[in-house]
């Protein structure tokens, strides 16, 4: 019989996040199948207004993403826009470490973009930390942008309503992030022939050793609060790094410098109550900065009242409702340049 001090300690948890992830002290990851937040009101409305299909665009690495369009003709979608509709991609938040497409508030919340903005929406997955630190995320919405150039003209479902020449690249959070990123690679003439735009960044995950007062501020009690911000770094980047690394601070000295930076148009979302808020308002202040007085190709709102992720928490209130007109006027101004 084995004694006692032959066996081999069992595996214990030595990180969860938000009750749906744990990483073992064995490297093993533990996924649920449970939503880290309450389904939002309407999160699951499937009203008519717009149909959507799955796709996979990284078959090796099992990576989908879900197409949204308006059901009616455009001609009876609003008689304002033209004849065939701007493209919204969207990343989905959750920390680099949780999140799908198929979730239902992020599923409600392409609905709404699809039907309101109106836009053809393209929602992708990612990788996700800890099982693939970053930058696989990153590298991961590079490659998806690379593949829908390629579908815009040869996937009927998406040629026949999309115009490749307004194409905006968006995300929260995380999604954010990775949307900034993209800008920093791309630009606006990355994807030839297909033209990106503008950049919308919702509540983008930029982080910094030096806590901002927002940071600070912060009560325990909030969605996204200190500990769960730590959480998130510490699962998701290279193991040792920091919060000033230069794929979640963007005024690290070793990122690409904001001040050079040539992205086209760009719409910042902050949230009043939001950890990441000043940081926030500091991206989109040092844009503007840079393009000099008379410059009105970055916006900054900061919605008042609300905290982090409210597009996806609470995908049906007012608040998004108030966000997705604003990404409306900002997508429709393009198009009458």
């Amino acid at each position: 019989m084995a004694s006692s001090a032959d066996q081999k300690p069992q595996p214990h948890v030595v990180e969860e996040c938000r009750g749906v992830l744990q990483l073992l002290s064995d490297g093993t990851v533990v996924r649920s199948k449970a939503l880290p937040f309450p389904v939002g009101d309407g999160a699951d409305r499937g009203d008519g207004r717009v149909e959507w299909k799955d796709a996979v665009y990284d078959a090796d690495r099992g990576l989908g993403l879900r197409m949204y369009r308006p059901a009616a003709t455009t001609a009876e979608v609003d008689e304002d826009v033209r004849a065939k509709l701007p493209v919204l991609v969207y990343f989905h938040g959750g920390g680099f470490c949780i999140g799908s497409y198929a979730w239902p508030n992020f599923h409600a919340g392409c609905l709404r973009l699809a039907a309101e903005v109106p836009a053809v929406v393209v929602s992708f997955d990612y990788r996700l930390a800890p099982e693939h630190r970053l930058p696989a995320a990153h590298e991961d919405a590079a490659a998806a942008l690379f593949w829908l150039r390629d579908q815009l003209g040869s996937d009927p479902w998406l040629a026949g309503a999309a115009d490749p020449q307004r194409v905006f690249v968006s995300g929260e959070s995380a999604g954010g992030n990775l949307a900034h990123h993209l800008a920093v690679q791309l630009g606006t003439a990355g994807l030839d022939p297909v033209r990106i735009a503008g950049y919308i960044l919702l509540m983008p995950a930029f982080l910094s050793e030096q806590p901002t007062q927002s940071e600070l501020n912060t009560p325990a009690t909030a969605f996204l609060n200190r500990e769960v911000a730590e959480t998130y770094r510490r699962l998701c980047l290279p193991t040792g790094a920091n919060k000033d690394h230069p794929l979640v601070n963007p005024f690290s000295p070793d990122s690409p410098s904001l001040d050079t930076l040539d992205v086209g148009r760009v719409l910042v979302v902050a949230a009043e109550g939001d950890l990441l808020r000043d940081n926030n308002v500091k991206y989109a202040e040092r844009l503007r900065a840079a393009r000099g007085q008379g410059n009105d190709d970055v916006e900054l709102l900061v919605f008042a009242g609300e905290e982090h992720a409210f597009f996806a928490l609470k995908p049906a209130s007012a608040a998004v409702g108030e966000l997705v007109q604003a990404i409306r006027r900002f997508v429709t101004t393009e198009g009458a340049k």
